[in-house]
């Protein structure tokens, strides 16, 4: 497999550059169970210093000491907790319970006899004198056991100073008090997740990114035991360098399972700030020196923002438009002026009414602005297509065909080649384009960001899809695809990652209508979409009913198959 590779330097739109190093750090969220359910400790920043005034978990940087074999020798570990991340990860907890001995006085430890230390022998140790030396003269060990491995935040790349930090979670060491040193933390808060979002919704309580998006996943459990029965593994639940975008008029942080991630990574992959979010239709937003994205004024349930035109090649090489979208005249003029009228070719993806119907009057107004008539080209829809998603292009393209485009002269090199790749399923005449120089897929509607495609029989075929993805993930392994274009949405990252979830996804839904199927053997369509789609809202089970057909219909082949 060819590993992903970065696209050309040459066609980023800012100066690669290097982000800051990051400073190694700790952090430990002590948990305890309340009568309104489970809290976490939380304390406020001093007014300088990072993140002054925000509410945070206790933790601080690493330190030599912390590596320190003799120190090591300190802790008490489960082997689980080795396996998983060596030394490194015993070092990483004992900074942590070293921090928060420092700054709250808590101490997770274990006395000369093996019993967890009580709050009045806590209370003998020094706070600014070395932990570590305290314990060995004591004989006691320190509670690196009690830490389990919930995440890995690693700061953003745009920031001055960054942070890579660790965040164990850990009950609350019985009967033990938090006092700050009102030096670095004050005000230690017990607070429930829930209750600390919604002061912070209030702006009462200032949160950073990582501790807010923290707080959100930890309100999902229900008590201090399943927060650690969700770490038994040893495997955090996630890992995350978040990225910053602008939205609303306001810098925002997103992490990789957020929409507009791959795209802000595509945009701007060392971490440059600036890259504006929001939708708008009235100008090309540039994705590289060599790309545009125009939305079309269309959207709506079935089309997200609307549908995503591209322009692909530069003034040197005139361009290629990629899904002129509908027969939107304000659109399509702005698509002819972004590329100055020098548009050489028209490809679609398929025939639907938000793809296509703009193809012609595009190509009408190319011609009448002194530029030659450019081809036309896609697949003709099937025979199975409604009526008002009918096609025909003027050259059909077959799987596997190149479109290149070459600079000025006789000897002008290519410099961007678009390769077609036959994907039926979501409709009979799909083709996704590879733009082969810069290892980038534009998916039409076969892949979505946000939503799965609706797959509608006759012209749409489940079996045909799922062969398709298969096809577009061996293409991204071939060429090293990291990142796919679709039609509706954001750019996507993590390209093979994310045919693989969308695979898994329908196949998923499909054992769910298999289940409603033999549930309900007699029932209607209807009666199946009500148990297979119970999780999605009612308002779209018709638009459901269309994929759960194609669903039944690949379930009734593949057992008459058998």
């Amino acid at each position: 497999m060819t590993s992903p590779r970065q696209n050309r330097p040459s066609q980023l739109l800012q100066p690669q550059r290097q982000p800051v190093a990051t400073r190694d750090a700790s952090t430990i969220l002590l948990l305890r169970d309340g009568a309104d359910g489970y809290e976490v400790l939380m304390t406020r920043r001093a007014a300088q210093g990072n993140f002054a005034n925000a509410y945070v978990f206790p933790g601080g940087g690493l330190e030599p000491q912390d590596a320190d074999p003799a120190n090591h020798a300190l802790a008490r570990v489960r082997q689980g907790m080795v396996d998983a991340g060596g030394e490194l990860r015993i070092t990483q907890a004992l900074a942590g319970i070293r921090e928060t001995f420092e700054e709250l006085g808590v101490l997770l430890a274990y006395d000369e006899t093996g019993r967890p230390v009580s709050p009045a022998q806590v209370q003998t140790l020094d706070r600014k004198a070395s932990l570590y030396e305290q314990c060995r003269a004591l004989g006691w060990s320190l509670a690196v056991d009690q830490l389990w491995y919930l995440a890995h935040w690693t700061a953003a790349r745009d920031l001055p100073k960054r942070f890579n930090v660790p965040f164990f979670v850990a009950r609350m060491p019985e009967d033990q008090t938090a006092v700050a040193d009102e030096t670095e933390q004050f005000e230690p808060t017990w607070i429930g997740p829930l209750a600390a979002l919604q002061r912070f919704a209030e702006k009462s309580l200032v949160l950073v990114f990582p501790t807010e998006r923290t707080l959100q996943r930890m309100a999902a459990f229900a008590d201090t035991q399943a927060v650690l029965d969700a770490l038994q593994s040893e495997n955090l639940l996630w890992h995350s360098c978040p990225r910053t975008g602008y939205l609303q008029g306001q810098d925002t942080r997103h992490m990789e399972t957020d929409m507009a991630y791959g795209e802000l990574e595509f945009v701007h992959p060392d971490g440059q700030a600036g890259h504006h979010l929001d939708w708008q239709f009235e100008q090309a937003v540039p994705l590289r020196k060599n790309l545009l994205r125009l939305t079309a004024p269309n959207p709506g349930v079935m089309t997200g923002p609307g549908t995503n035109s591209y322009l692909v090649g530069d003034a040197s090489t005139g361009y290629i438009a990629i899904d002129p979208g509908p027969n939107e005249p304000a659109h399509l003029q702005r698509l002819h002026d972004a590329a100055g009228g020098d548009i050489r070719y028209i490809v679609c993806t398929h025939s639907h009414p938000d793809h296509s119907p703009g193809a012609a009057p595009l190509q009408a107004m190319v011609e009448l602005s002194g530029h030659a008539r450019p081809p036309i080209m896609g697949l003709p829809s099937a025979p199975t297509a409604r009526s008002n998603s009918r096609f025909k292009p003027e050259i059909t393209l077959r799987d596997g065909e190149r479109i290149a485009l070459q600079g000025q002269g006789d000897a002008g090199e290519i410099t961007h080649t678009l390769q077609a790749i036959f994907t039926p399923g979501h409709a009979a005449n799909h083709l996704c384009f590879l733009l082969e120089e810069d290892a980038l897929l534009f998916s039409g509607d076969h892949i979505l960001n946000g939503s799965t495609t609706v797959v509608s029989p006759p012209d749409g075929n489940m079996i045909d899809y799922l062969d398709s993805l298969d096809k577009l993930d061996a293409i991204c392994g071939e060429h090293g695809v990291n990142h796919i274009l679709p039609a509706h949405g954001y750019v996507l990252g993590s390209a093979r990652q994310q045919i693989a979830k969308l695979k898994a996804h329908r196949l998923a839904r499909e054992a769910k209508v298999h289940a409603a199927m033999r549930a309900k053997p007699d029932g209607s369509i209807q009666d199946w979409v009500a148990l297979a789609y119970a999780d999605t809202p009612q308002a779209l089970w018709p638009v459901a009913e269309r994929s759960l057909l194609a669903h039944v219909e690949r379930i009734q082949t593949l057992c008459l198959g058998r």
